[in-house]
């Protein structure tokens, strides 16, 4: 893979083809009737994003196992209650909306046509490939995705940050270190750790009882990081109160897992990818049929046009 030394731009395309899919009405339908909401609603993202930020490089970054087993493994109800049917090889199924689940090869199939990077491997999630071109980046970095989870990688010394829609993506939360400390008091190296003392039920992770959000981050404000606060756990002049040295240690086997369940990977082995932004479609004559066949029409136009400039 090339060095990237521009503004590089990755998508969390699940995050965002799931937010396309609820915001965008389903009656946005193929000329056959087929709901194609997810897929105009993401182009029309995607649009939007190079217009308003202007990225030399655009990946989108897929989950090729959204719940990787090595993740299950160390933590069993890791996404465990979004699972529609486990299989004994390979990942399980997702509980996905019956009508977006057909729009999922549709948008690949426009993203290849038109030339934009898409990458997914194989026992990683999205994230672990965002955090992977992330720490390889030697420019800055613009991660857009509507998981928090990713805060963790926002870094203003090396010019990451992530881009979290408020609503559809013409309103945007810049995160940077000043917008983690405001609304966590933590910054993107802190924000793993607050997440899993905190837990997070979305995705399955308990956390530790009776340590929410706020007294996640007093106790990092106070020890520095995980490993601090559990050096504490075993000091008495610390200063934990008896209840939080009790939760703290009653929590000790989910807190020798969890780090490594929530902190992306960053050494994910990614294939050999041109990241550049397209400016002529990769495969025209695919572009044509793909837009006929699915009615993809201004949603597919604009986007062309905008990656022409």
């Amino acid at each position: 893979m090339r060095s990237v030394t521009g503004r590089l731009m990755l998508l969390d395309t699940a995050s965002l083809y799931f937010r396309a899919y609820f915001g965008v009405p389903d009656s946005v339908r193929a000329p056959d009737g087929s709901p194609v909401n997810a897929v105009r609603g993401l182009l029309d993202f995607i649009d939007r994003l190079v217009k308003d930020h202007h990225p030399d490089d655009l990946v989108a970054c897929m989950d090729a196992d959204w719940r990787p087993a090595w993740r299950v493994e160390l933590i069993p109800s890791y996404k465990a209650h979004r699972v529609a049917e486990e299989r004994p090889s390979g990942p399980d199924e997702e509980e996905v909306p019956d009508t977006l689940s057909p729009q999922v090869p549709v948008i690949e199939a426009v993203l290849d046509a038109v030339g934009i990077a898409r990458v997914g491997v194989p026992a990683y999630e999205a994230d672990d490939v965002i955090g992977t071109f992330t720490a390889r980046a030697r420019g800055p970095v613009d991660i857009v995705t509507g998981d928090r989870d990713l805060y963790q990688l926002v870094d203003d010394a090396r010019g990451v940050r992530v881009l979290y829609p408020l609503k559809g993506v013409g309103t945007l939360q810049i995160t940077d270190e000043a917008v983690l400390r405001e609304k966590y008091g933590v910054g993107g190296s802190g924000y793993a750790d607050l997440a899993l003392l905190r837990g997070d039920p979305s995705d399955g992770l308990p956390g530790v009882p009776g340590v929410g959000e706020k007294t996640a981050a007093k106790l990092l404000a106070e020890f520095g990081d995980l490993a601090g606060i559990l050096a504490a756990v075993g000091d008495p002049r610390a200063g934990l109160t008896p209840s939080q040295q009790r939760r703290l240690t009653e929590a000790a086997s989910y807190l020798a897992v969890a780090p490594k369940v929530v902190r992306v990977a960053d050494d994910v082995p990614l294939p050999e990818v041109d990241t550049a932004l397209p400016r002529t479609p990769r495969d025209p004559e695919a572009v044509r049929e793909l837009a006929a066949r699915w009615g993809l029409g201004g949603s597919l136009e604009r986007l062309l046009a905008t990656l022409a400039r």
